[in-house]
């Protein structure tokens, strides 16, 4: 499978109404309507408002990789389904559906680049396949990709947009945030530097694990990052929350991220830290 963008008519569940074949788009933020293109030319951020659109894969390699260096690491349409799961259909059928409607073979593309001149492996996370839930066949993907960053001495970056786990797959799934855990640690101890950039959204056993073990967390303004939303959490504890749980300026203030920082300058951010560990 390559790296491609969608052609099907999925549903994109974004900031934004999405009318494929319309010029314009409305922001679901301020409810301005938009050019599509001057949208695109702002990164996909409203102009007016500054609500952030959730990127696919592909076009966040396009926005952050210097020109033609994405390499993509080679990846396998597993076929993992060892509970014989079905709910309104069986997974495997949900996994095809998935594939078909995003052209990609897992929820997470992964492959070797450069930011500002310097080389780094990448894994890229698109809430489109299945809520980028985390199975079995992404645990692997990313697990490689941190390998591949071991074996060429290279820098690791992780950018996570998902729902957590895959249900479909139970423990299995479970155990790929020990196994990513793991594969980030090895890379820290031989002194590689690790960032995990944090968009929207990031939930369940993605953000329990790998998405914030990493030597720095980044997170994309506008993100929300937490093990549970946050009916559930009332709903268990009974209590009332603030009004800005779980979003970036809240987990800034309490520590659980390093920065937060606007699309427009995410690259060069990325290539800034990138330039500090090479100077190490």
């Amino acid at each position: 499978m390559t790296g491609r963008s969608a052609t099907g008519a999925a549903v994109r569940r974004s900031a934004f109404v999405d009318l494929d074949q319309q010029p314009w788009t409305r922001c679901r933020s301020c409810r301005t309507l938009l050019y599509r293109k001057r949208l695109r030319r702002n990164l996909d951020v409203c102009p007016e408002c500054g609500d952030h659109r959730r990127l696919e894969a592909p076009e966040r390699i396009r926005q952050l990789v210097d020109r033609g260096t994405f390499s993509q690491l080679p990846d396998v349409a597993a076929q993992v389904d060892p509970i014989g799961f079905v709910d309104s259909m069986p997974y495997p059928q949900r996994l095809a559906a998935a594939r078909a409607e995003t052209g990609l073979a897992e929820a997470v593309l992964c492959g070797t680049a450069s930011i500002g001149g310097h080389r780094l492996v990448l894994a890229v996370m698109d809430f489109r396949f299945l809520g980028g839930s985390l199975g079995s066949a992404t645990g692997e993907l990313i697990t490689r990709a941190a390998e591949c960053a071991l074996a060429g001495r290279l820098p690791l970056i992780l950018v996570t947009a998902s729902g957590g786990a895959r249900m479909q797959e139970g423990v299995l799934a479970l155990m790929q945030m020990a196994t990513i855990s793991q594969a980030i640690a090895a890379l820290r101890e031989a002194g590689l530097l690790t960032v995990s950039l944090v968009t929207d959204p990031t939930y369940g056993g993605v953000a329990a694990s790998f998405a914030t073990c990493t030597d720095i967390v980044l997170a994309e303004s506008g993100s929300r990052l937490g093990f549970a939303g946050p009916r559930v959490i009332r709903q268990t504890i009974r209590q009332t929350l603030p009004e800005d749980f779980q979003t970036t300026d809240f987990l800034l203030r309490h520590g659980q991220v390093d920065m937060v920082v606007e699309r427009s300058v995410l690259r060069a951010r990325l290539g800034w830290l990138l330039a500090a560990a090479v100077r190490q």
